[in-house]
């Protein structure tokens, strides 16, 4: 069979070609397009119901994305639309002629007498552009696929890309006019404006949280520090803050530790019982209450642990876009960067452009879901041999200046305590005793700052280090503590943030602690 010959003017992709050899012609409903698009220029009603569905390149007919882009223009510009101000727009655009004149317009208009069922059609015209698009990205895997030279995880995420990218609605678009970017950002200023709290994901971590205003989408954020600091603990705290207190979705990528490991963690510092406690199985029977009543929040919580060993960045991503699209999860935590493998094409390079690789394709992966993205990272061993302060720097991240080159927040655990030292390097010469310092080294968007947070060891978790000008304020914590009959006190850590400048006065009843 002849090949038919492209049309005069009009430019013919290799998709079309093969629908037409086929017997075929694209997904199309061209005569609910003239009705949506009559719909929007007769009723403003119209204009609101589908402004938010459809966008030009859903429009089959050249001439029908040419007059939606003109009612997109009035829209975002608050002006109002109808026959006439489409019209003059489409004049300034230079493409009143290229759609058919004011006769066309006018003829839109005719075919509808009001907006009823203007979102019903505009959902199907949405699903043509949907199947004309997987008919285009299907033929390019085919023709991808075909090609000897193509590695085939990189064929597959890209596949698995593309596909997501229709699955959101969200297919590629090209370069957008700073106007365009201006109105989005003065959007999102005055929604952060009227927002109460924070304008990104909390932390639990006060401090913290308003050096950075929470967690900022498409942030990546690495936590760095050297084995046994409890990289692993604080973020375990932040995921169970985000996930228990806010009801926020978190997937938690784990390369070291299995999800049972990481839920007994979670068990043990939402309940209070001891790690060693939880292992051995040894509770009594109050604390069988305590911890069948504690779990239920964590049994509720939004949190998804995923623990498949080796994961490389293309499993990764396949698996958070899944998890984006089936749960919309709103944060990603992986433990830790250097367990992963780059896979695909770059498996044969040596490791710090494997760790390159990783980096970038982390902050790829938090720009393509708009979600922040915290990845561990180990410290090398030259905060080991450094004389005095064990505080790490930028300098000591591992294998790969890239890391601190696409993260946008590098922070640091540091825990003097680890090394036997009692004191924090500081004018007041306080103890370090159950103390962690969170040092923020760099912050595109922000100032630096060492926070120093609690460390409950045999908890495994990180808390607001709270301090308390009187024994009196802390007694009032207690007392506030002591309607939850499950939470377990520790007298010996109150005497000691105290020293000797406890109130001889202060006697908590021993009664009301149970050990």
């Amino acid at each position: 069979m002849e090949k038919p010959k492209p049309l005069i003017g009009h430019k013919i992709d290799k998709s079309t070609i093969i629908n037409l050899e086929r017997g075929k012609i694209p997904p199309q409903a061209v005569d609910l397009e003239e009705v949506v698009l009559g719909a929007m220029m007769i009723d403003k009603k119209g204009v609101d119901e589908v402004i938010d569905i459809l966008h030009p390149d859903v429009f089959y007919k050249d001439a029908h994305r040419f007059i939606y882009e003109a009612i997109f223009k009035l829209f975002e510009t608050s002006e109002p639309v109808d026959l006439l101000t489409v019209s003059s727009q489409l004049k300034k655009d230079g493409k009143l002629e290229s759609v058919g004149g004011d006769f066309y317009l006018i003829k839109l208009t005719q075919k509808v007498a009001s907006s009823a069922h203007i979102e019903f059609h505009a959902r199907i015209i949405l699903q043509k552009y949907i199947q004309r698009s997987l008919i285009k990205i299907s033929n390019e895997i085919i023709e991808d696929a075909y090609d000897e030279s193509t590695d085939v995880f990189d064929l597959l995420d890209e596949a698995e890309s593309k596909l997501y990218d229709v699955t959101q609605g969200n297919l590629k678009r090209s370069a957008e006019t700073a106007q365009n970017l201006v109105i989005q950002a003065k959007k999102r200023i005055e929604e952060i404006s009227n927002k109460e709290g924070l304008s990104g994901i909390a932390s639990g971590f006060d401090k913290v949280d308003k050096l950075t205003s929470g967690w900022q989408p498409s942030d990546l954020i690495i936590v760095a520090a050297r084995p046994g600091m409890g990289k692993t603990a604080l973020t375990l705290s932040m995921a169970r803050n985000i996930a228990v207190n806010s009801g926020v979705p978190v997937a938690f990528f784990s390369l070291e530790m299995s999800s049972v490991q990481l839920i007994t963690r979670l068990i043990s510092s939402e309940t209070g019982l001891s790690s060693e406690k939880l292992r051995t199985g040894k509770l009594e029977k109050h604390e069988w209450e305590q911890l069948n009543v504690k779990v239920k929040t964590l049994e509720k919580a939004p949190l998804f642990i995923d623990d498949t060993p080796s994961l490389s960045i293309f499993d990764l991503r396949a698996k958070a876009r899944r998890l984006s699209s089936q749960h919309g999860i709103k944060m990603i935590i992986i433990d830790y960067l250097q367990l992963m493998t780059a896979g695909g094409s770059q498996k044969g390079g040596n490791r710090e452009q494997e760790i390159s690789t990783i980096s970038r394709n982390l902050k790829a992966l938090a720009k393509e879901l708009s979600v922040p993205v915290i990845a561990l990272s180990q410290l090398s061993r030259a905060v080991e041999t450094r004389g005095g302060s064990k505080r790490p720097i930028l300098s000591d991240l591992r294998e790969s200046g890239a890391i601190e080159q696409d993260a946008d927040i590098v922070s640091f655990i540091y825990r003097p305590e680890y090394y036997k030292i009692d004191e924090w390097d500081d004018e007041e010469r306080t103890p370090t005793q159950g103390q962690a310092e969170f040092i923020v080294a760099k912050h595109r968007n922000g100032g630096l700052e060492n926070i120093r947070l609690k460390f409950i060891g045999n908890l495994g978790k990180f808390d607001n280090l709270d301090d308390f000008d009187s024994p009196f304020e802390f007694q009032s914590k207690m007392n506030a503590e002591d309607e939850n009959p499950f939470i377990t006190k520790n007298l010996p850590d109150a005497n000691e943030a105290f020293g000797s400048s406890m109130n001889e006065d202060f006697n908590p009843n021993d009664n009301d602690v149970p050990f």
